[in-house]
């Protein structure tokens, strides 16, 4: 082999090379995302037999990191399991919304479901939650959809300076109560609001009934504080395990992704998908594949 060729052949393997460590590089400096959602249970839906204390253990065993505790529980009991299992308060669930709502022509009715919420914010500052879920109304014959937008918006109002004493927002959720049926009226009720302490409590599953999960995480966007993560099906509606049913995990977590969303993912899952250790380890390694869809 001549000088020449050899002095060839080593500039094209030294390019090579080159080439190489600089994709390697490229590579290096772009690194897989990895989603940052923190994998809780709602209380409410635990089946698993026993005490607070002995309820949250087992959610931990299974391999959660955080609990939404209802509105109303026994404080010291709850912030004991809490201190004890070294779960965290992902959210609190305010227990009244449904038996009070804020929208109910009553005005005494309204005040206490005021109250509700307020002790929901008092709660969730004690278990370092930092919202709390909250129905805002219900439409039915005797309360009509302009009613409830006008009724919950005023009385919400009205809680705000208890929302910035405590430090905890709060989430509206989306829920089957023929009330905020889509995206665009999601954004109408939390412009109206106009507060930076009010955002929502995103559900998965109950939205199946009024479209797909993927097309309001787009307009939700950054407003969204929480999730609830929870499958659903045509026929058999929330009687269905996690990935067993109508949900696009992968389109709903590619949404999630563009919209920057980060922090809990709260399972409510029907409570015999929680209803032993076996259970709920099931539950919770179902939620870590619809995560990594």
């Amino acid at each position: 082999m001549t000088d020449g060729l050899q002095r060839r052949d080593f500039l094209k393997r030294s390019r090579g090379v080159a080439a190489a460590a600089a994709l390697g590089t490229a590579a290096a400096a772009e690194p897989a995302r990895k989603r940052t959602l923190r994998k809780a249970i709602m209380y409410a839906t635990i089946a698993f037999p026993g005490s607070v204390l002995e309820k949250f253990r087992a959610v931990k065993t299974a391999g959660f990191e955080g609990v939404e505790p209802m509105s109303h529980m026994n404080q010291e009991e709850v912030l004991k399991a809490l201190e004890e299992t070294g779960l965290k308060a992902a959210s609190v669930c305010c227990s009244t919304h449904w038996s009070k709502p804020l929208s109910h022509p009553d005005e005494k009715v309204r005040r206490e479901a005021r109250e509700g919420v307020q002790r929901a914010l008092q709660d969730a500052q004690r278990y370092g939650a930092t919202s709390v879920l909250v129905v805002p109304g219900v439409v039915n014959k005797d309360v009509t959809y302009e009613d409830c937008f006008k009724r919950s918006v005023a009385e919400l109002r009205q809680v705000l300076p208890v929302a910035k004493d405590t430090g905890v927002k709060i989430a509206i959720e989306n829920v089957w109560n023929d009330f905020i049926t889509k995206p665009e009226q999601a954004t109408d009720f939390l412009d109206a609001l106009n507060s930076p302490l009010v955002g929502w409590h995103f559900d998965i599953g109950n939205v199946l009934r009024y479209g797909a999960p993927e097309e309001w995480i787009p307009v939700l966007g950054k407003r969204i504080l929480k999730l609830h993560i929870k499958e659903y099906a045509k026929l058999k509606r929330f009687d269905v395990k996690l990935l067993e049913g109508d949900n696009r995990w992968p389109a709903i977590m590619k949404a999630l992704d563009e919209a920057g969303y980060e922090g809990w993912a709260i399972s409510e899952q029907p409570g015999k998908q929680s209803e032993d250790a076996a259970a709920l380890k099931d539950l919770s390694e179902r939620m870590d594949r619809a995560f990594a869809s």
